[in-house]
């Protein structure tokens, strides 16, 4: 939860050593094969069902390479989440739809309103796994590790969500580890204005009214998106069946707004702004209930586009700033004690990249950044100890970071396409590193595309470990290695498709929090090492027209050691197995359904101090999505969540969802 968040020396340590620097027994998991379990269907009218569905290897993606380019020219695992399956999203979250894609684990889902949201890619730690607004890198630069929570956009204001699976540190740069989330927002459309009014009520008393507003005036295009969600929620902390803890709630209103200019036929100028507020109620820990401790969130990113266009390529450039606000208040009635944490972030980021073709074989992506960063954090408190107070200026906390990248793809000389890349980095603490790519690829009978890479990657030190009371302004950057190999097979043109994927990534200088364990003196340093190591297989299927299929199976496992030499188990909080399915049917033009199926493995968790180690049992959750239109302007829906009341355990200490609903309209005003 966020309060885990706070800085004094007690609650850092804690926090920290429950995250990164537990020292747990490995322990052999015993888990059973776990095999598709598909009956083999019939499948007719091929002619028919390949109009219907487009081809999974001809669908175009732009995060893999940044730039427009088919499945089938990239040697890389990119997955999207379309418009048309947002649309049947609208009762849920954006981690919740993310939760159901392979090789993510977005803990912290299924708990309270609010609640923080970690995001693990194919097992590596938090942090690792970089997030990109409309292609353009956010971090909060007021966290321990920097990460993003991705809970404060809502659904009703995504287009579309590409998930790259692996490594992109050549192009990103920092934090893209493991691989790269792509929340693409709703952009202009070029036509007449229309607007959507959606409206949803459900379990725990949550409701929610969004509305968004899409057209063009001449050459300008317009899109204003609104949202207000509140909810009373329920007790984040685990009560322990005493019912007798308060509820949790949040109240969140979004804000986002996007202005395109066509200036010329060769040049345009794009804006955006995005702000997001979220209140939420939250309590003293695991298994603590606090009913006058509350939390604000406030996030604020917007930057500015120009495109111009060459003969033979795009030069864009882009100017953005992200800025977040934490607020931590806990103040009792009887004034038995009192404590604030009052962080703020700023991120400056500037590009330009240029998208060339060099030839109708060869494309060149190239760029230079800037990236400034500075944060100011305050921690104090009045308790029993008596008064505690933290402060980091962000005159003393800010750093900057330049970069240079290039990447060269050769396209489809007889089937085999091949990316070439490098980057460097400038860091105004630690110095110079650098990053590569090698990635070759080869299609068969355009319908068989086999993969392999080696690539490198790096995550730079957050503000807090650099400049914090526990900084440390020699840390290096985590460094690391990964190593991909994998198939895309269309067995049967736009009806069935199989993908597979194996992979091996070895981190090393991975900073950790140290505690002397006779002075109990703490600092961040560069310790340990991770090995991990995992197998992806995704299964998607049309056996006829109103019908499809999905299944995939992930494994990872990740050791690594510490200072001593001793094996550690990495994967805290992360399940070596999980399983998932989804099948819809289209049983009229008006109305369809969606089950949903993903069973998650048991896991460690890691609770109080000295940390204790607790294995968490294996969960399966299964969901069902009913749409129906009587019009063609209103669409009618009902998301039924855990529909068996699964009881289960994400972090240690804190509740999470039983059995939830969510109904709502979605009405389209022209």
């Amino acid at each position: 939860m966020k309060i885990l968040l706070s800085y004094s020396h007690s609650r850092v340590s804690s926090f920290v050593l429950l995250w990164e620097n537990s020292q747990q027994m490995k322990r052999k998991l015993f888990f059973a094969a776990v095999g598709l379990g598909l009956a083999q269907p019939v499948f007719l009218s091929l002619d028919a069902i390949a109009q219907e569905n487009p081809r999974p290897l001809d669908e175009v993606v732009v995060t893999a390479s940044r730039s427009p380019k088919k499945q089938s020219e990239i040697g890389k695992v990119v997955r999207v989440i379309t418009s048309k399956e947002l649309e049947k999203s609208q009762g849920r979250t954006l981690p919740e739809v993310l939760n159901n894609t392979p090789g993510l684990t977005l803990s912290g889902t299924g708990m309270g309103f609010g609640s923080n949201i970690s995001v693990f890619m194919r097992g590596a730690s938090i942090g690792n796994t970089l997030i990109l607004i409309d292609g353009i890198p956010v971090n909060n630069a007021s966290y321990i590790n920097s990460e993003y929570d991705i809970s404060a956009i809502p659904v009703d204001q995504v287009e579309r969500v590409e998930i790259l699976r692996g490594v992109n540190s050549t192009l990103y740069g920092s934090d893209a580890v493991a691989g790269v989330i792509n929340i693409i927002t709703k952009q202009p459309k070029n036509e007449k204005f229309q607007g959507n009014v959606l409206l949803t009520g459900g379990s725990y008393d949550t409701y929610k009214a969004a509305l968004n507003l899409n057209g063009s005036i001449g050459n300008t295009g317009i899109a204003v998106n609104y949202s207000n969600t509140t909810s009373k929620g329920f007790s984040t902390a685990d009560d322990n069946g005493s019912q007798d803890f308060d509820r949790d709630g949040l109240r969140q209103h979004a804000l986002n707004t996007r202005l395109n200019q066509k200036i010329s036929d060769k040049f345009s100028l794009s804006a955006s702004l995005q702000l997001m507020k979220n209140d939420f109620d939250m309590d003293a820990g695991a298994f603590a209930d606090d009913k006058d401790f509350e939390g604000k969130y406030t996030f604020l990113f917007g930057g500015v586009n120009a495109k111009y266009i060459l003969q033979q390529g795009v030069l864009n450039f882009n100017v953005n700033q992200n800025n977040v606000w934490y607020k931590f208040i806990n103040q009792p009635g009887d004034g038995s004690g009192y404590s604030l944490q009052d962080n703020a972030g700023k991120i400056t980021y500037t590009e330009a990249v240029l998208n060339q073709n060099i030839s109708s074989k060869i494309d060149l992506t190239a760029g230079v950044n800037y990236r400034y960063t500075q944060s100011e954090q305050l921690y104090e408190s009045l308790s029993e100890f008596g008064p505690y107070r933290s402060y980091l200026p962000a005159g003393d906390a800010n750093n900057d970071i330049f970069s240079g990248f290039a990447s060269f793809f050769l396209k489809d000389i007889a089937g085999f396409n091949f990316e070439l890349g490098g980057r460097y980095n400038h860091h105004s603490e630690y110095g110079n590193n650098y990053t590569y790519t090698i990635n070759p690829s080869y299609l068969i009978a355009e319908r068989f595309k086999l993969f392999a890479s080696v690539a490198s990657a790096y995550k730079v030190p957050s503000i807090y470990q650099l400049y914090s009371q526990f900084g440390n302004l020699e840390l290096k950057p985590e460094s690391s290695v990964s190593y991909e190999a994998g198939l895309d097979l269309e067995l049967i043109p736009a009806k069935l498709s199989l993908n597979t994927s194996l992979f091996k990534r070895d981190i090393s200088e991975r900073i950790d929090f140290y505690t002397d364990p006779q002075t109990f003196a703490s600092q961040y340093r560069n310790m340990h090492e991770q090995h991990d190591k995992g197998l992806e297989i995704e299964l998607d299927a049309h056996p006829f027209k109103d019908f499809s299929f999905s299944a995939w199976y992930a494994y990872v496992e990740g050791e690594g050691a510490d200072a001593e030499g001793n094996k550690i188990d990495y994967l805290l909080r992360r399940p070596k197995n999980t399983f998932g399915a989804k099948a819809g049917y289209q049983f009229s033009k008006s109305l369809s359904a969606n089950l949903i199926y993903k069973y998650t493995g048991s896991r460690f968790d890691v609770i109080g101090y000295p940390p204790v180690t607790e294995m968490q049992h294996a969960y399966t959750i299964v969901d069902a999505y009913v749409q129906f239109s009587p019009l063609s302007r209103l669409a009618l829906f009902a998301d039924v969540k855990n529909i068996f009341d699964e009881s289960y355990t994400e972090w240690v200490g804190y509740s999470t969802r039983g059995r939830n609903f969510n109904a709502g309209l979605r009405y389209r005003i022209q």
